[in-house]
């Protein structure tokens, strides 16, 4: 075996958690770890729902969820604003007169 091409290895590496504090002591080639979770607070191995938000985007997203405004309609609102619409649209096609149709009253005269 080549000497000096393994990364070294420590034996009592402390792995610690950043939710619940705890310590644990295993086998690494780093000399300290850090997790936000572990076997101990993770909400699969307790069964107890915790958001752990570490770049603050839970509270971000409520913020933004907050400053939005419901745009519901009933189907008869829309129905209405469809309608006078329609309506708008018709009456001012009604005012403008074409250069065909002005030309065409003039030789009906």
């Amino acid at each position: 075996m080549k000497k000096d091409i393994h990364p070294k290895y420590f034996n009592n590496v402390k792995v610690t958690c950043s939710s619940c504090s705890t310590t644990y002591e295993v086998g690494s080639t780093l000399e300290s770890l850090n997790t936000e979770l572990c076997s101990g607070c993770h909400p699969f191995y307790t069964g107890v729902e915790k958001i752990v938000d570490t770049d603050n985007l839970v509270a971000k997203f409520k913020e933004r969820q907050s400053k939005a405004k419901p745009s519901f309609q009933s189907k008869r609102a829309k129905m209405v604003k469809r309608k006078e619409k329609e309506d708008s649209s018709t009456k001012k096609e009604q005012k403008s007169v074409t250069l065909k149709d002005m030309l065409s009253a003039i030789s009906d005269k």
